[in-house]
């Protein structure tokens, strides 16, 4: 009878509580907010999906491990044809009560039939095993394991939905800064084109709108084309099929990004909530149990078997079944692990010296964790500062974009203080939507590494 202890690897999950997001008709647009996308991918992501089906054959190895210590039965039936029958040999003189043991052996008049069909029913009960005992110890822990690990894989699908959502989000952003900055330059370069019509300004004027003008259109259609790309992302990410429409119900302004950092930059408490952490902590768990069966295996083992024999035999097929020659058992087995050459301490100071290794992986992940807090809160603080110097430059490069159109139409501006102006403000908002995605992504990482997504 064998236990088997399996190590814990680093694969974490998030138990969802909520409902579970039915996969739309197909060729049904579907209009799904952040939480319904989650939602949605925690039933149908395949990797959640392979960390629920390792639940619940984890339930099956507990069940595996109890049925060990059930009584066992087992049935067997065996049917023999001699064709040529074995012969039991004797001294000569054995019968006559002169056993000559120099002489051949002889043949008796008796041996074994030629036909045999025997039907048996053996039984057997653990009655005790040290490594069982610890074996129904670490099925719950086996379980917690699982679990844990389905978690991870829902937290880790919960961070990979979100930043591609916030992804889509400002991609449509972006577009919508490019068709305004579009329709603003339109607006310019008609006006200057009636004006070249006029004789008031020189073609060349108008050549460097255009080219302007083809450039931004160009970017838009870019964008246009990424802004595909991040949805398909998206719904690769929730498990949704590709060529299913998806429409998203949240906006940007609906995402509170302020806030996020902890008032004390020193307080370690999460660590202990990192869903890693637990993990870790199971690992060591299952390695300490490991210790216990490598012990318990120095115990002696009890078993109590019985069986039950139904044997017919017979020279003649015609009346093989006439009789039938039953027997019977009952018995108790005693294993007593006397010496093994050092092979169980030997497998004892190997399990001891896992359960260190594990220990001081836990120690050096919380030191990780703090520090990939540290530099999560640091890159969330960053990005917050830089989100608002961008807006800040976004701003002004609009009013300089103003006033320099009303200085060009008053003829005190030229033509290329319109145009760089126009180029800064398209560079300013480009590092504006940058500024705007990073602040979002960063505000993730730093709930995942504060332990806040649950």
């Amino acid at each position: 009878m064998r236990y088997i202890f399996i190590t814990a690897t680093l694969i974490c999950s998030i138990v969802f509580s909520g409902f579970a997001q039915q996969a739309p008709p197909p060729n049904t647009p579907v209009s799904y907010s952040l939480a319904d996308c989650i939602n949605y991918a925690y039933t149908h992501q395949d990797s959640v999906k392979n960390a629920a089906l390792d639940v619940r054959s984890a339930e099956y190895k507990v069940k595996e491990t109890i049925a060990t210590g059930l009584p066992q039965v087992n049935g067997s039936i065996s049917f023999q044809d001699f064709l040529k029958t074995p012969a039991s040999l004797a001294p000569a003189g054995i019968f006559a009560g002169k056993p000559d043991f120099n002489a051949p052996l002889v043949p008796l008049p008796f041996g074994a039939l030629k036909y045999n069909n025997t039907y048996g029913l053996t039984a057997s009960q653990l009655l005790f095993s040290g490594t069982f005992l610890v074996g129904l110890q670490a099925a719950k822990t086996f379980r917690e394991l699982s679990q844990r690990s389905l978690t991870r894989s829902k937290i880790d699908i919960n961070v990979s939905v979100t930043k591609a959502y916030y992804q889509v989000l400002v991609s449509g952003e972006q577009i919508k800064l490019l068709d305004a900055n579009i329709e603003q330059l339109k607006q310019t370069l008609d006006q200057t084109t009636q004006q070249n019509k006029q004789g008031f300004v020189e073609k060349i004027d108008v050549d460097r709108l255009s080219v302007q003008y083809n450039n931004l259109v160009t970017n838009r259609d870019n964008a246009q084309r990424a802004l595909v790309l991040s949805s398909q992302m998206l719904k690769f990410q929730m498990g949704m099929p590709i060529e299913q429409e998806l429409i998203l119900t949240d906006k940007l302004s609906d995402v509170n990004i302020n806030g996020a950092a902890p008032a004390d930059a020193g307080d370690t408490s999460f660590v202990q909530n990192r869903i890693e952490y637990k993990l870790l902590q199971t690992n060591i768990t299952l390695n300490q149990l490991d210790v216990k069966s490598k012990k318990a295996a120095y115990l002696p083992s009890v078993q109590l078997n019985g069986g039950f024999n139904e044997v017919f035999q017979e020279n003649h097929a015609k009346f093989l079944y006439n009789n039938a020659y039953p027997n019977s058992f009952i018995g108790l087995g005693i294993n007593i692990p006397i010496f093994s050459g050092g092979q169980r301490t030997a497998q004892l100071r190997q399990s001891q010296i896992s359960v260190m290794k594990a220990q001081n992986d836990l120690h050096n992940a919380a030191n990780g964790f703090k520090l990939q807090a540290n530099s999560a809160r640091i890159t969330y603080e960053n990005s917050m500062h830089s989100l608002e110097n961008q807006k800040r430059s976004r701003e002004l490069a609009q009013e300089v974009l103003r006033v320099t159109k009303i200085k060009y139409q008053q003829g005190v501006g030229s033509n290329i203080e319109v145009t760089q102006a126009q180029t800064d403000l398209e560079s300013a908002d480009n590092q504006y939507i940058q500024a705007l995605y990073n602040a979002l992504i960063s505000k993730v990482d730093l709930d995942k590494a504060y332990a806040r997504i649950n």
